[in-house]
């Protein structure tokens, strides 16, 4: 269940206000110049995303690590991640705005790609717009630490990654006809951000309370 939890929260990010208005930029510059072929922007949008897949990894690998030599103290760690869950659910529904989760302005690509400077573009991406997507991706790692073990913080991040990517994959192959999609998501920001928000701070909730643990052993 948790690593499901994840998975979704890589698709919401995808969506999010700050990361979808600048697809169309990222998929004109991964189909390079000339004529835009869909293998061509394929192979480097796979590639952009095992740039940011293995920093992400890398982060759950860290989370998880540091979640087994916090385990003694479990309850401080429920209350520690789940309070900063519920922060990031009242930042999407706007009880208060901190500039630092508003991403990099400038998208800075230039040059024709190839798949390793794609995966390097990805490198930098988990790094640059971690402010940008950093609300759920928070939230993927305050629930690797939880697990208490490297491994299963690594798994977390994988499906956080594979949740986000995915959805850039799907546009490459098909973005002349998701635009009208795209449109319709924009419009509705407003409804999604505060459905995110509410989902983020139940989630935040259950962590503090333990009752996520409980729920994700049943389930489990």
């Amino acid at each position: 269940m948790p690593y499901i939890l994840s998975f979704l929260e890589g698709i919401i990010t995808f969506i999010s206000p700050c990361l979808l208005p600048m697809l169309p930029i990222y998929l004109s510059y991964f189909a390079g110049g000339g004529e835009r072929t869909s293998r061509r922007t394929l192979i480097n949008v796979i590639g952009f995303i095992c740039g940011f897949t293995a920093v992400f990894v890398a982060m759950g690998a860290l989370a998880g690590t540091l979640g087994r030599f916090l385990s003694r103290y479990q309850t401080a760690l429920n209350i520690v991640t789940g309070a900063v869950v519920i922060c990031f659910g009242l930042y999407f529904l706007g009880v208060f705005h901190l500039n630092f989760f508003r991403g990099i302005r400038g998208s800075g690509l230039t040059g024709t790609p190839g798949f390793f400077s794609s995966l390097l573009f990805g490198v930098i991406f988990s790094v640059g717009w971690t402010p940008c997507v950093g609300a759920f991706l928070g939230s993927a790692l305050m629930l690797a630490s939880q697990q208490g073990s490297m491994l299963r913080g690594v798994l977390m991040l994988l499906l956080y990654s594979l949740g986000l990517g995915i959805p850039f994959a799907v546009s490459a192959l098909l973005i002349d006809r998701l635009k009208a999609t795209f449109t319709a998501i924009k419009k509705h920001y407003r409804v999604i951000n505060t459905v995110c928000g509410c989902i983020l701070i139940l989630l935040g909730l259950l962590m503090m309370s333990g009752l996520l643990n409980r729920i994700l052993t049943v389930l489990g």
